[in-house]
Order: C-alpha cells, then structure tokens, then sequence
C-alpha cells in the first residue's frame, strides 16, 4: 500500500507541473528536445528575464523541495507535504507566465498607436527605415522596449534581417502581420503602405477591445478556480500542524490513499475549469526562423 501510495503521489506530482506549467506529458516531446529549450529561452526573454532555462526549472524545483521539507517538518507527514510542494515549485512558472502576458497584452494594446505613428512618420517623407528607428525611441512604451535593440541591428545585419530578429522575440501574431507588412514594404516599395497601415490600425484596436471584453469576463472564474483548488489543501494543512487524530490517520495508508486520490480529483478539476477558460489564442501563421536569431542577438 505504502509504495502504491508513493508511485501515486509521484506521478500525480509529474502530470500537477505538466497541467500548471501548459506542457502535458508526452513521448514525442523527448525527440523535441532541442527545439523545445530555444522555445523555453524565448518564452522566458518574452517574459523580460536573462534566466536560462536551466536556472529556472533548477530554482522551480530547489522552492518545491524547501516546501516539502518545511511542511515535512511542521505536519510529520510526508503525504500533505506534496501538493504545497508542487504547488510552490509551479508558482514561479505562474509568475513569469503573468508578467509574460501582461507584457504581451501591452504590447497588442500599443500597436494601434504604433502603427499611426509609423504612418505619420512615412507620411511626412521619412524612409520605412528611419520610421522604425523614430517608432524604437519616441513611440508607445512596449514598442520602445521591443525595438530598442533595432536600430543597432540594423546598421550591422540590414533593415529585413533586423526586423526578423524582433519578430522572432515577439512571436506574437499581431506583431507577425505588422513586420511582415513592414518588411514586404522594405523589399517591393511601399506604394499602398499607407493604406495597408491605415487598415492594420483599425483591426488591431478591434482585436485589443475584443481581448479585454474576454479577458473581464473570464476573470472571475480563473480567480474562483484557484481559491476553489487551494482551500481544501490549506485547511489540511492547519488540520495536521499538531499531533493528533488527523496528523496519525494521514500518516497512515488510507490517510496516504485519501489524499492521492483527493490530490488526483482536484488536479483533474483543475484541468477541466483552465481548458474550459482557456482564452482563444491566435495562431501563428507568419512565424519563420530569423536570419539571425533571438539568441544570437542576445550574445
């Protein structure tokens, strides 16, 4: 029973962090392993840290262990100390992806006036060129950090090159569409450019409304989801802080089983209430390998 409890509790340890950090356990994901840590340096370059993901999982993992132990340490029992363990080791993954998506979200909501400046500046005669360099140093706030490393790019790999570079750091579809305008403008001559930016504007100041509209609708649930799976784990913990009837039962296999199997109900709720919240997010269809990359610009 014991050891039944044990491989249990690990594995739903192992499917708790695939559900809170979005990566689902799977076989083919071993051959991706390349390709999956440069997404995992862009995500955490999008999310405005220099970690790499080496030291991001190492401290994710180091706070789980520190929480199993403390919590070891005041309940004397091992099996209550799993879920705050992995729940602790999921909260930086949360934090970055927050601030990953707050950043995101500011950078949607700039581009309408982005693209107006960029029109404004082409339109009184500057070249596409010096319009972005113009865009990078007095436009809206997230637009200047993202290009803030353009002009110095350019100079060194050329306009295209450079404009790839900051489209492969973004990976944002918005930000696709709006490069690759800026770019076939570049190539071919920027006779409808004007009009092509002035309708870009009018889309994505559409897009940002309907993006707020959804995300005030769904806060609440999200909010209601997590207190929903957190309370029942914080009540078992007060329950077992000092030695009696409660600490003794879940010190033994059917305590261990009771909270394997609750642990198991909760993550299954868990992932049930965030896919059904899940917001729609757009694909990426102009997404392509720059010609120099993210992480070659980073060195």
């Amino acid at each position: 029973m014991t050891a039944l409890a044990a491989a249990s509790s690990a594995l739903f340890a192992y499917l708790l962090v695939g559900v809170l950090t979005g990566r689902a356990p799977s076989v083919a994901g071993w051959r991706r392993r390349r390709s999956q840590v440069g997404r995992q340096q862009l995500w955490l370059v999008q999310a405005g840290t220099d970690l790499t993901p080496r030291q991001f999982w190492l401290g994710s993992v180091g706070a789980g262990v520190a929480t199993f132990l403390l919590v070891t340490l005041l309940t004397a029992t091992p099996a209550v100390a799993i879920v705050p363990a992995v729940a602790v080791g999921a909260l930086p993954r949360a934090g970055f992806a927050r601030r990953r998506a707050r950043r995101m979200r500011e950078l949607s909501e700039a581009w309408p006036d982005g693209v107006r400046d960029l029109l404004a500046a082409i339109s009184a005669g500057m070249s596409l060129n010096q319009a972005v360099v113009s865009l990078s140093q007095t436009g809206p706030a997230a637009l200047r950090e993202a290009f803030g490393r353009y002009p110095s790019l350019a100079r060194m790999v050329g306009v295209v090159p450079a404009l790839e570079v900051v489209k492969e750091e973004l990976a944002d579809p918005t930000s696709d569409r709006i490069i690759e305008v800026l770019i076939l403008a570049h190539e071919k001559g920027g006779h409808l450019l004007s009009e092509i930016l002035r309708d870009l504007a009018e889309a994505t100041t559409k897009d940002v409304r309907a993006l707020e509209a959804i995300q005030t609708e769904s806060l609440e649930q999200r909010i209601n989801a997590r207190a929903v799976f957190v309370l029942p784990w914080a009540v078992l913990l007060v329950l077992t802080l000092r030695p009696g009837y409660f600490r003794d039962f879940y010190r033994s296999g059917g305590g261990v089983l009771v909270v394997v199997v609750g642990a198991l109900l909760s993550l299954l709720g868990l992932w049930l209430v965030t896919r059904l919240a899940r917001e729609p997010v757009e694909r990426r269809v102009l997404g392509a390998a720059a010609t120099v990359t993210a992480e070659e610009a980073r060195g």
